[in-house]
């Protein structure tokens, strides 16, 4: 099945909430991320964000221990959570209901022991972008047994890199070869575009909203933060997904009828995700 996904299918994902709700009900979200030469606190600290916008009830951002003082400072509804081992990363990850994951990593070898490690023993869902989809290149097999619920967010040059096709032959078929990498390693493949496709191996959804606006660094980083926020609260499956494509799409053109198209940044897109939820709402 191929279908186009619109707002008013996503909207009994957002009825209100109970009177008596609190934020244990809606999902504990982790953040993972940064290194000493790429720290990335300001983009760690804004997908943070995007997920408590996008409803999960707490967010723990979890950083190597040598950028904790970039990062404090701009942290202020999320908790921080620091590391120096594997074994740091063990007790951070142990009651998240999702997880994201590979933001400002950079290249280096520990990183793919901990992504093995996350691969195997992590239950929730993850969603892994940036360098962790780089950190996955030529360890695909990693993928097809994992505990996880996982979620890869690439663009089409990073698609390239993990298919070892290139971005000419992707385009030609974009859809069967989505479609058969998400099959061949079980996990649910977002693939970023003007058209977002979004498939678990079997079933594609197709979604378009988004603006020029958003070709601006960081947009992806506010897509990952909103997923991993989603998913904190919603059940893994296409719908979700597609949910959090939706949300960031909307939000990208209400900043963009305020900011225009040249002027506006990533940070805009989070500050108008509650007008996309309210919207999809009264859809």
């Amino acid at each position: 099945m191929i279908k186009e996904i619109y707002i008013e299918d996503i909207k009994n994902l957002f009825s209100k909430r109970e009177k008596d709700a609190n934020k244990g009900d809606f999902g504990k979200v982790g953040i993972l991320g940064g290194s000493i030469n790429y720290s990335g606190a300001i983009k760690l600290a804004t997908m943070s964000l995007a997920s408590l916008r996008s409803g999960c009830g707490l967010v723990k951002v979890i950083v190597p221990n040598e950028i904790v003082s970039s990062l404090s400072p701009v942290l202020l509804e999320q908790t921080l959570f620091t590391y120096k081992n594997l074994e740091d990363i063990k007790k951070s990850i142990k009651d998240l209901d999702s997880l994201a994951i590979g933001m400002g990593w950079g290249y280096d070898e520990k990183h793919l022991t901990i992504l093995k490690y996350i691969l195997e023993n992590f239950q929730g869902n993850l969603v892994i972008d940036a360098d962790g989809l780089n950190t996955l290149v030529n360890h695909l097999e990693i993928l097809k047994t994992s505990q996880a619920n996982i979620v890869l967010t690439p663009h089409l040059k990073e698609f390239s890199r993990l298919t070892n096709l290139s971005i000419e032959e992707i385009e030609k078929n974009k859809i069967e070869i989505a479609k058969s990498f998400a099959n061949e390693n079980h996990v649910i493949l977002l693939l970023k575009g003007s058209t977002t496709i979004i498939t678990n191996g079997s079933d594609v959804y197709l979604t378009n909203y988004g603006t020029p606006g958003m070709a601006t660094s960081g947009s992806g980083d506010v897509l990952s933060g909103i997923l991993a926020g989603l998913l904190g609260y919603l059940k893994y499956n296409l719908i979700s997904v597609s949910a959090g494509a939706i949300i960031n799409g909307l939000a990208g053109e209400l900043a963009e009828e305020k900011n225009t198209d040249i002027g506006m940044i990533a940070r805009d897109t989070i500050s108008y995700i509650p007008d996309a939820i309210k919207k999809i709402r009264n859809a």
